[in-house]
């Protein structure tokens, strides 16, 4: 039976840097298990890591289909699931009465539903200290006008993964919510298409390395939630203080 990660997202921004880190720190597993849509991308990725293989799923988990893939290659496989990130997802900027409906649904299907049915087909393969990374945000502290649905698919990221924590603890499996500000990847080139960044945004970004990197380590020290920087840190005091309508009234 193969020690393996599996990691969504692993196409491009924080999911890559976690395949790398992955790769480099834990030098225990057999494979790595990488799913995203774009295949070219995941085949520069696998030759990029030195030492553990690689093994490439090209699944769009914005597809039904893609679940049944996955299902079917666990059955047969029959791997040990050491780590699990679940790092696809998307966001969109603007107030939504402006958005597509078909984008608006597309947030909560890949960043809600995709992730608890990956979270659902993977967990009987998952042992006794292994490790769950869920990918929040700290768009999730509050309500946030303007990130209006983004920011509730990722309150319900956090939510999730602090409850499925309780509920594995007794296994030993540490489950835990990264909650990143915003971090210098290629989501935000998506996220931004329509509109400006708001300067406050662009003053805490962040590097994926970074945020990658405290993750893991906060995961080993059994925290429940992994948030980076000083700016984060007190935006998530300040929206445990105030009322959730006080922070979407400053934020819009």
């Amino acid at each position: 039976m193969r020690d393996i990660a599996l990691v969504t997202g692993a196409s491009s921004g924080i999911g890559k840097e976690f395949v790398r880190q992955i790769a480099k720190k834990y030098k225990g597993l057999d494979e790595i298990w990488v799913i995203a849509r774009r295949k070219d991308k995941l085949r520069e990725l696998k030759k990029e890591i030195i030492g553990t293989r690689v093994r490439i799923l090209p699944l769009d988990l914005m597809k039904e289909e893609s679940f049944e893939r996955l299902r079917k290659v666990l059955a047969k496989e029959r791997p040990t699931v050491r780590i699990l990130v679940n790092a696809s997802g998307f966001g969109i900027s603007g107030s939504f009465e402006h958005q597509t409906e078909e984008d608006a649904a597309g947030m909560i299907r890949l960043n809600c539903e995709a992730l608890t049915r990956v979270t659902y087909l993977v967990l009987p393969y998952v042992s006794r200290g292994s490790f769950i990374y869920q990918m929040a945000s700290s768009a999730g502290f509050a309500p946030q006008p303007d990130f209006t649905v983004y920011a509730a698919t990722k309150a319900y990221a956090k939510s999730f993964s602090i409850a499925l924590r309780q509920e594995l603890s007794g296994q030993e499996v540490k489950v835990i919510a990264v909650c990143p500000g915003p971090v210098k990847t290629e989501f935000f080139d998506r996220a931004y298409e329509q509109e400006e960044m708001k300067f406050y945004k662009k003053l805490a970004m962040a590097d994926p390395k970074r945020v990658v990197s405290k993750a893991i380590r906060d995961a080993r020290k059994n925290k429940a939630v992994s948030v980076y920087g000083f700016t984060m840190k007190t935006t998530r005091i300040i929206c445990k203080i105030l009322p959730g309508k006080w922070i979407a009234k400053i934020m819009g």
